[in-house]
């Protein structure tokens, strides 16, 4: 039994002019052939779950192809139609019995803002209306709600933070093999609830979500092979945004449509529970600096890099500064600033971050010594958004400030998805007063280990709770 791997992945913020370009793809991961197998084989992350899941059920797994980029704005057509095309030269080269692909479900292309739905189109003009293909969604996907015409199955993550992307891939080569042998033949439902899930209340392990997500994932049973709820990708303007519950099943398909509409129409009735009221900039660094459970984790919500913003937001590195606050750590995307580090021990005055645009603030001005000069580049051993991989954040420069405060400018934007991107640097978290996160629930799998106390911020940018 010879099973396709590939994958295509990104999650298209619309709001960010920076748009995702080949450029980007390469600087994060874009492989092919033998190279994906080499770079994802041991990943905490689906598509390692696809090769363990070789392993572990005999078959053969012909790698095709992976590429990913950090969310940011749509993927350019140029990107789009160039690893479409190379997935679909590799489908046609091989003899497969099978295909498993990881797709985000957020990705939107110029021009197409169904884009994940737009590959599966393109695969199934290919292989066929019966060929096997499972495919892996990130939570946050936004699915539209005629997928099914060109899915037949499909899983999601089931936890924010992702600490189960692994496990997902797993899950969906299980079923993909089950198929293959002719053991089901599974057909997918889509129901989208006629609402948003704030994101800031998507942390699986709380209420109000992680009740119906153990409603959903309890769903499965002889007749339903798989239950996904995605709670959707909220900075997306296009017409399907939001959240999903996707069952997989066999048998009467009314009956399986009904069920994931009974869970539609309890969250709608429920949607003021998922909505989330958070702390000016001002409020919360006053907070932070009172508090004595330390350190603070300082959330900059409206710069979730995550979830496709600047990263180079200054909003809350200025009022840190405007009010004397000591021990902070701010990371910034500032590739201007890295340049003009030239040498270790050299003192600087630099006009940090607010440089993408106006929305996440203005330029702030610093003096501070230049401490080190890394290549940004380190490695995440633990189960935190795919981990055990090389991640890369581009030359970087670490700038110590007075009073024991600390600049981490990067030249690639960056999410804190892990505590490597501090260490690697030489900085302990741990001992730090205020760490300052562009995020919203990803960085709680790495940083939830070492903070005393967390204040989310709701900040101004592409990745605002509210819409302003």
């Amino acid at each position: 039994m010879r099973i396709g791997i590939a994958g295509f992945m990104h999650e298209s913020n619309t709001f960010n002019p920076i748009l995702a370009d080949r450029k980007a793809f390469v600087e994060q991961g874009m492989a092919f052939g033998d190279d994906v197998l080499k770079e994802w084989r041991d990943a905490r992350h689906e598509v390692g779950g696809f090769f363990s899941a070789a392993d572990e059920l005999g078959f053969t797994a012909v790698p095709l192809l992976m590429a990913w980029a950090t969310p940011s704005g749509p993927v350019t057509r140029e990107a789009f139609e160039e690893v479409c095309a190379a997935l679909i030269e590799r489908l046609r080269a091989e003899r497969l019995d099978g295909l498993l692909l990881a797709l985000h479900g957020a990705m939107v292309s110029e021009g197409r803002p169904d884009a994940d739905r737009e590959i599966l189109a393109r695969v199934r003009k290919v292989v066929g209306p019966d060929f096997p293909v499972g495919v892996t969604f990130d939570l946050h996907g936004n699915l539209p709600p005629d997928l099914a015409e060109v899915c037949d199955l499909a899983v999601a993550y089931r936890t924010n933070p992702h600490i189960d992307q692994h496990e997902c891939g797993v899950r969906a080569a299980r079923l993909l093999v089950r198929w293959v042998r002719g053991e089901i033949r599974p057909r997918l439902v889509v129901v989208k609830p006629a609402m948003r899930i704030n994101i800031m209340k998507q942390d699986t392990s709380l209420e109000p979500l992680v009740g119906v997500m153990r409603r959903v994932r309890e769903m499965e049973g002889d007749s339903i092979l798989a239950a996904s709820l995605l709670p959707g990708f909220a900075y997306a303007d296009v017409p399907h945004v939001g959240p999903a519950i996707v069952l997989v099943g066999q048998g009467d398909m009314r009956e399986l449509r009904q069920r994931a509409e009974a869970i539609a129409e309890d969250l709608v009735a429920r949607r003021d529970e998922f909505d989330a009221q958070l702390p000016d900039p001002a409020t919360a660094v006053r907070s932070a600096m009172g508090e004595t459970r330390r350190p603070v984790v300082l959330v900059d919500t409206g710069d979730n890099v995550g979830g496709g913003s600047a990263g180079d937001g200054t909003v809350l590195l200025a009022e840190l500064l405007r009010k004397g606050a000591t021990g902070f750590v701010v990371c910034l995307y500032d590739p201007e600033a890295v340049r003009e580090c030239r040498r270790v021990g050299d003192s600087v005055t630099l006009r940090v971050g607010g440089k993408v645009d106006r929305l996440h603030g203005d330029p702030v001005e610093v003096t501070g010594v230049v401490r080190l000069l890394h290549d940004g580049d380190y490695t995440e051993t633990a189960i935190r958004h795919g981990g055990k991989r090389i991640n890369h954040m581009g030359p970087t420069a670490l700038v110590e400030l007075p009073g024991d405060d600390w600049l981490a400018l990067t030249s690639l934007r960056h999410p804190p998805f892990s505590l490597g991107a501090l260490t690697c640097l030489g900085l302990e978290p741990g001992r730090m007063r205020i760490l300052v996160v562009k995020a919203a629930i990803a960085y709680k799998a790495a940083y939830g280990s070492v903070a005393g106390s967390i204040l989310e911020v709701e900040t101004p940018g592409v990745t605002a709770i509210h819409r302003r």
